[in-house]
């Protein structure tokens, strides 16, 4: 028993002196024996959409001020905050009476027809032709009013499309359009301020909601994508790696390593111009060990099917 623990031992030092470290077909075998789990996705043809979010305020789209005709004190208001009006509806009474004389009471009519935003006058104040009473704004007018980071400024163009999230109306959307930018950087804050007109908003949207603002500055329609997680580099290489069977035994899937060029990057969607096809399966878990040709088991991703 002894003799025959001795031999063996003294085979296996034999069989460990023949093998040197640096065989490299001994690795390639050892490499092609080994069998990695890996996760897969496929490569999409579909829409990517470059964007910038920012916040802002909603405001009237225009504003008319409304002065009096006559000085004198404020005897009444006849609207209030929030109001709608007509044009040329009496919104207030000016009392143009003074010490031991009695005049008519002078109107203040509407000059648009519209939502009154605003009443600078209160009764028993004075008022004067030149400072206004009221802000009307014009019915269905809105706009959203936000700023935009210096470094971003050159991605800015009137027209471009946008949607907005209003925490009033949470699940839904509303489209705008950049109508106005302005030409001037703040130097305080280092942000320019655009203007986005919102349409069809309707009577449900009012001045001064606050708005999540998502500005689209790229679009592409049928460009090919994968999960940005598919991507390796390795020095100044950018490639990925495609799953499929092997011609010569169909049951078996090797990794195949495919050199791409990129483009857009959206919420963890890679935009890819070349190196791949729509349809194809591109390693998105356990590419990190993965070598071209290397064996592969594809295996449903955490919580997937």
């Amino acid at each position: 028993m002894k003799r025959a623990l001795i031999a063996a031992l003294a085979a296996a030092i034999a069989l460990a002196s023949c093998s040197k470290p640096g065989d490299k077909k001994a690795e390639e075998a050892k490499a092609a024996a080994t069998v990695f789990a890996v996760t897969v996705a496929e490569a999409k043809r579909e829409p990517i959409a470059d964007y910038l979010s920012m916040s802002g305020d909603l405001i009237a789209a225009s504003t008319v001020d409304v002065y009096p005709e006559a000085a004198g004190k404020v005897s009444r208001l006849l609207v209030s905050v929030g109001s709608r009006v007509e044009k040329d509806q009496v919104i207030a009474e000016i009392d143009p009476s003074r010490p031991g004389m009695t005049y008519l009471a002078s109107p203040v009519k509407a000059p648009i027809a519209g939502l009154v935003v605003g009443l600078p006058a209160q009764i028993g104040a004075a008022a004067a032709p030149s400072a206004p009473v009221a802000k009307i704004s014009r019915t269905g007018g809105l706009e959203v009013r936000s700023y935009v980071a210096e470094r971003f400024v050159s991605k800015m163009r009137p027209g471009l499309r946008a949607e907005l999230e209003l925490e009033a109306f949470p699940g839904e959307t509303f489209k705008a359009r950049v109508r106005e930018i302005y030409p001037v950087i703040d130097p305080a804050s280092r942000t320019m301020e655009l203007r986005l007109s919102v349409p069809d908003s309707g009577e449900r949207l009012k001045p001064g909601m606050y708005a999540k603002v998502r500005i689209f500055t790229e679009e592409k329609e049928g460009t090919v994508t994968v999960p940005a997680d598919a991507l390796v580099k390795r020095g100044e290489e950018s490639f990925v790696f495609v799953v499929a069977p092997d011609p010569a035994a169909p049951e078996v899937f090797k990794a195949r390593r495919a050199v791409v060029r990129t483009g857009l990057l959206v919420d963890n969607r890679l935009e890819v111009l070349e190196g791949i096809k729509a349809g194809e399966r591109v390693v998105v878990r356990g590419q990190t060990l993965l070598d071209e040709g290397s064996l592969v088991n594809v295996v449903p991703a955490a919580g997937g099917k």
